[in-house]
């Protein structure tokens, strides 16, 4: 054993990936969450987070004695703080953060570190963290932001594998925080003061939202001209300083839609991240427009959107463009909709998810729309799906489906 010992408050997608991966690194490590239901899963050794090996990771490190998860804060050497930061009328709201921090504050022993993992509003661990452990905590202790980098479906291999900032408040929290990611991590430790960090994290996932926006605007500006956008895009990336991304129905996930509003806070005026946020979140709007430029309207229209995912081979539908979809073509323009996902069965009380045969789901349908990039939709035969359908329309939101084939079987296709 390394001697160190961790409190992960927060057994989230990050949290528990990441007191998994510190288990399986000769650390101590307590789990700790305030969701009963939760906590009776891994007691029963169940791991409903749809990510590949997790449940493995976790059972293994629960029986070895080296992740044990708790109800209570327990006493640690680290305090690593993994709890959501969701925006709220376009703000973060920091509440779990306080909360945490205040939580961890009342178990600090002195010489105890606490590092923030959570997304938050640059100045967050300075201005906000750092006066609770000042105000009710030991003399002595130290504070770090260290933001986490990962992608769904590849969590436990990203939390190891990928470099990582590690901002403190000093440099001997810095060191302290190095200390920690240095027991796992084989990415490179990049060493900066905690705003900073913050900063860049920000900076990272909001790069990839104006990207996403500016290709959405190709798409809207190359339709007026007849062209494809797509392959604009290609032809415009042979340049090797240039890397657009890809148009779509915008981005969904727990970074990418949210992150950008953190950088606006406390600004009054006007800019480029509002705006391609404002552009993205209105790409379900014009996907709309596509789907309604087929019939004369589409009251009572049978549409079936395939993908409740935010993106392809996931089961995480959180701020889903295709269940946004269906909210507005439904609540909006009164179509009769239903939603298909093989990965997905219920983001929220809304909707019910179904995951069977594709051709058996669109059956009746007068439109298909796909809007995630799941193989199982790549892989659609068009022969199987027209059968059962009322009208052939297919409005392909992320270029999944083979167009050419797809239109010699009658189809309407559509695109971004």
């Amino acid at each position: 054993m390394s001697g160190k010992t961790v409190c992960v408050h927060g057994l989230g997608y990050i949290g528990l990936s990441t007191a998994t991966v510190l288990a399986h690194s000769d650390n101590q490590v307590y789990g700790y969450d305030t969701d009963e239901s939760l906590l009776r899963e891994l007691e029963h050794r169940t791991v409903s987070l749809d990510e590949p090996g997790m449940e493995r990771l976790v059972v293994e490190a629960m029986d070895e004695g080296t992740l044990t998860p708790v109800r209570e804060c327990r006493a640690a050497d680290y305090h690593l703080l993994c709890v959501p930061t969701p925006v709220v009328d376009r703000r973060a709201d920091l509440s779990a953060v306080t909360e945490a921090a205040e939580t961890a504050t009342s178990n600090l022993r002195p010489g105890d570190v606490v590092v923030l993992e959570s997304t938050v509003p640059p100045g967050t661990t300075v201005k906000r963290v750092l006066p609770l452990l000042e105000a009710d905590g030991p003399d002595e202790f130290g504070l770090v932001y260290a933001p986490e980098t990962v992608l769904p479906g590849r969590i436990l291999t990203e939390v190891r594998e990928n470099d990582r900032l590690v901002g403190g408040v000093d440099a001997a929290a810095t060191k302290a925080g190095v200390d920690l990611y240095e027991s796992f991590v084989e990415g490179r430790l990049h060493t900066t003061d905690a705003t900073t960090a913050e900063f860049a994290k920000l900076a990272q996932n909001t790069y990839r939202d104006v990207n996403i926006a500016l290709a959405n605007e190709f798409a809207k500006l190359t339709r007026e001209h007849d062209v494809d956008p797509r392959r604009v895009i290609e032809l415009g990336n042979t340049n090797p300083r240039v890397d657009i991304h890809t148009p779509g129905p915008g981005p969904g996930g727990h970074c990418v839609p949210v992150d950008p509003w953190f950088l606006c806070e406390g600004t009054s005026r006007e800019t480029l991240i509002e705006y391609a946020r404002q552009l993205n979140d209105e790409m379900v709007s014009y996907v709309c427009e596509l789907v309604g430029e087929r019939f004369e309207e589409l009251a009572d229209r049978r549409i079936s959107v395939l993908g409740a995912a935010y993106k392809g081979g996931v089961a995480d539908a959180r701020n889903s463009p295709g269940i946004r979809l269906a909210d507005e073509l439904r609540d909006r323009y009164g179509a009769k909709v239903r939603l298909h996902d093989p990965h997905v069965s219920s983001p929220n009380m809304d909707w019910t998810i179904e995951n069977g045969s594709v051709p058996e789901f669109v059956a009746g349908s007068d439109a298909i729309v796909v809007t995630t990039d799941h193989d199982e939709y790549r892989d659609l035969h068009p022969g199987p799906v027209r059968e059962g359908m009322r009208t052939l329309v297919a409005v392909d939101t992320k270029d999944v489906l083979d167009a050419s084939s797809w239109r010699e079987v009658g189809f309407e296709v559509a695109r971004i």
